[in-house]
C-alpha cells in the first residue's frame, strides 16, 4: 500500500509504501502530550514530498528520536530515530495519514515513561 500524510497546514507532506504492523502508543512525557500513534520503518522508506520545507525538531532524554514538527501549524507528522543497534529509522505519526481507519489499526502500548 502507498500512504500519504501531512501536517495540518500541508507545508510538510510525506509518503511511504508498506504494510502496517501494530502502531506504538508511548506514554513518555512528549508522546503522551502529543497523543501520537507511531509506526516505525527504515528511514529511507519515508519520502518527503516537500523537501524544501523547513522542519523544526525537538529532542530530549537520550536524543535518539528527533521529533519533527511543522513550524507553521505545530503538528508532529514524523520523527527521525535510531533503533538500539544504531540503524536509522523513521517514526510516522499515523494520525497524520490520509484515508486511514484508525479503529482498524492494532495498538501496542509502550512504557516509555519507565525508560
Amino acid at each position: 500500500m502507498n500512504y500519504h500524510g501531512s501536517c495540518h497546514c500541508g507545508d510538510v507532506r510525506f509518503a511511504f509504501e508498506g504494510e502496517f504492523g501494530p502502531a506504538l502508543a508511548c506514554n513518555c512525557s512528549i508522546c503522551q502530550r502529543k497523543g501520537s500513534l507511531l509506526w516505525f520503518m527504515p528511514r529511507e522508506a519515508l519520502r518527503l514530498e516537500t523537501p524544501d520545507t523547513p522542519l523544526s525538531a525537538y529532542t530530549f532524554n537520550s536524543h535518539r528520536i528527533a521529533h519533527q514538527f511543522c513550524p507553521r501549524c505545530g503538528i508532529h507528522p514524523f520523527a527521525w530515530a535510531q533503533d538500539p543497534s544504531g540503524k536509522e529509522m523513521a517514526a510516522v505519526n499515523i494520525r497524520c495519514l490520509e484515508d486511514i481507519d484508525l479503529d482498524a489499526i492494532e495498538v501496542k502500548h509502550y512504557d516509555g515513561r519507565a525508560r
